[in-house]
């Protein structure tokens, strides 16, 4: 493997490892860190009160993962040097589909508990909510959320939100709950209105060309300075930013990738600019185009479909 492949793909990775602070994250950010404070407030008076948390809902490629993440791990940092360094936040991603028993084994292995035999539902949940307790878990962090409820039925919504709930209330040891997920996630909230009361809710939404064109122009450009490059002139225009935006269906993590691709592309041609043609090769890379469906080359690219992809001929 030659050493040009090796260097890209390490800066690709540490890249991919930055996490990019966006006007949305912000007040994410400060909802959740309130509750952690009032948690350890209510910790060291030695009191017992009902946990809160937050839902944060958004389309595929909006960034909810990554602003999680980055959440979480801030997070971890400032229990481990705060007045209660043993408190800890445990997360997983929630399988589809998936059960309440499946999703309940899997916080037993999170909290490094396994079952040795079969049990069933209520018994698993006994055993979480125990362990839990006795591993100082002041939070729960479940991703793809929507699947907690993948069929839907009155019967698993009820039963979604009853565990949730049981969870938040727990007369010896309350934990939060921090549910992230598609816009499907809803409906879990809206079925319960006493799980939504305990929820504060963050929506990620689309971009929009017009307002968030300038953010978009500074993240190109910080990306690029981080990979060693410069960003040309051409990717450094409100029309451009406007014109990536679309092509990324106006989702703000979609938005990271592309850009991410384009800087690949620049680095593996060991150019020092980064320009729109970088950008046109990541998309065809990335959806098998032809350049007639290419936004980074027609004109009229507002006509394109970008959620697309293997477009060659107008459907």
């Amino acid at each position: 493997m030659s050493d040009l492949i090796i260097q890209t793909a390490q800066g690709i990775a540490e890249l991919r490892g930055r996490f990019i602070r966006h006007e949305r994250y912000e007040p994410l950010r400060a909802r959740f860190q309130l509750l952690i404070e009032k948690r350890l407030a209510d910790i060291a008076a030695g009191r017992t009160t009902d946990a809160h948390g937050i839902a944060l809902s958004g389309a595929s490629g909006t960034g909810k993962s990554c602003a999680m993440a980055q959440l979480l791990n801030s997070a971890r940092d400032y229990l481990s040097a705060s007045s209660f360094p043993q408190a800890s936040i445990i997360s997983l991603r929630v399988p589809s589909p998936a059960t309440l028993k499946f999703v309940g084994q899997m916080v037993l292995r999170a909290l490094g508990y396994n079952l040795a035999t079969e049990r069933q539902a209520w018994y698993i949940w006994d055993l979480v909510r125990h362990q839990l307790r006795a591993r100082k878990i002041l939070f729960l962090h479940l991703d793809e959320a929507q699947d907690l409820s993948s069929r839907g039925t009155a019967k698993e919504l009820n039963a979604v939100a009853s565990m949730l709930k049981t969870l938040m209330t727990d007369e010896q040891w309350p934990v939060g709950i921090l549910l992230s997920g598609t816009e499907e996630l809803e409906t879990i909230l809206n079925h319960d209105p006493q799980l939504a009361r305990r929820l504060d809710t963050v929506h990620f939404g689309p971009l929009s060309a017009v307002h968030h064109a300038p953010e978009v122009i500074a993240l190109v450009d910080g990306y690029a300075q981080r990979a060693g490059i410069s960003a040309d002139a051409s990717v450094s225009i409100l029309a451009f930013a406007e014109r990536l935006i679309h092509s990324a269906a106006f989702q703000f993590g979609l938005v990271i990738e592309i850009t991410i691709a384009a800087i690949e592309v620049a680095l593996l041609e060991e150019t020092e600019t980064l320009t729109q043609a970088h950008f046109a090769t990541a998309y065809e890379i990335r959806s098998s185009c032809t350049d007639a469906f290419n936004p980074f080359i027609v004109p009229d690219y507002f006509k394109i479909d970008a959620r697309k992809v293997f477009t060659r001929e107008m459907q």
